[in-house]
């Protein structure tokens, strides 16, 4: 159902079922998946590529042009996956020729007035809190929640099932399954309760917890740590994931527990 007060452009690719309310405005390269709702007054803007399922609440602003300044027009997306609501006010800009689109996954929550920037990659099942903020070209994995008022640079990753508290600037990479908070950013434990709710078992759990003492607690340097993981810990999926997200990173990985911790 599109209301007579929409407007979309004749070439816009709208599903049958897609619900438009009054005042929302929809440019000409986009696409909108079966079922998605478009709440008053959102702009959705060349580039995008929203799926099924989605809700996008009124003031939102869909693939803007990037706030790039080496950006020079190229033609590239906004992707945002099936079953995603974008609440009030957030803004998502489309990517540049670095990787040429900005991905939201499925099933995610983007709360009121957050801004995700140009080249993002966010993954599956995520929950940004109220009037978070992504810079450009951060990748962040699948189950990461973070809370309001959450800033990240640019080019940082966050690992999957992370949990970032409230206010904290973001820095330096935040590996998976961890808990972070304080200022500066540092590792205040595992994310336990979201990997409980997830279904990891208590076997698990114990093994990521292990893994983070040798790296975070017992104050070793990180490439110690690592010798250390990979000497003792039997090889699994959740160590390698671990072991590799902490060897690629470009930018370090945030402080461990206390002061006398090293970054990488």
């Amino acid at each position: 159902m599109i209301q007579p007060l929409a407007y979309i452009h004749p070439q816009a690719k709208i599903a049958d079922n897609v619900v438009v309310e009054p005042f929302a405005v929809i440019h000409k390269d986009v696409e909108i998946g079966e079922g998605t709702w478009i709440g008053s007054n959102v702009v959705i803007m060349d580039g995008a590529r929203i799926g099924k399922n989605c809700r996008v609440f009124p003031g939102s602003v869909i693939s803007g042009v990037p706030q790039d300044l080496k950006f020079a027009g190229e033609v590239t997306t906004a992707e945002i996956g099936d079953n995603t609501t974008i609440r009030e006010c957030v803004t998502i800009n489309r990517g540049t020729k670095d990787k040429w689109k900005t991905v939201i996954g499925k099933n995610c929550l983007i709360q009121a007035y957050s801004h995700i920037a140009h080249d993002c990659e966010v993954g599956d099942f995520c929950i940004f809190s109220n009037s978070t903020t992504l810079a450009g070209h951060i990748t962040i994995g699948d189950y990461v929640v973070l809370a309001g008022l959450v800033a990240i640079h640019q080019f940082v990753k966050v690992g999957s099932h992370a949990f970032v508290t409230g206010g904290s600037l973001v820095r330096k990479d935040v590996p998976p399954y961890v808990k972070a908070a304080r200022e500066p950013l540092s590792y205040v434990g595992i994310n336990s309760v979201g990997l409980r709710r997830r279904g990891f078992s208590a076997e698990k759990i114990n093994e990521i917890q292990e893994i983070y003492r040798v790296l975070f607690v017992k104050n070793n340097n990180v490439t110690k740590a690592l010798d250390i993981i990979e000497a003792e810990f039997q090889p699994t999926e959740i160590r390698d994931e671990i072991v590799d997200f902490i060897r690629n990173s470009n930018r370090g990985v945030m402080r461990g527990f206390g002061t006398g911790s090293k970054e990488r």
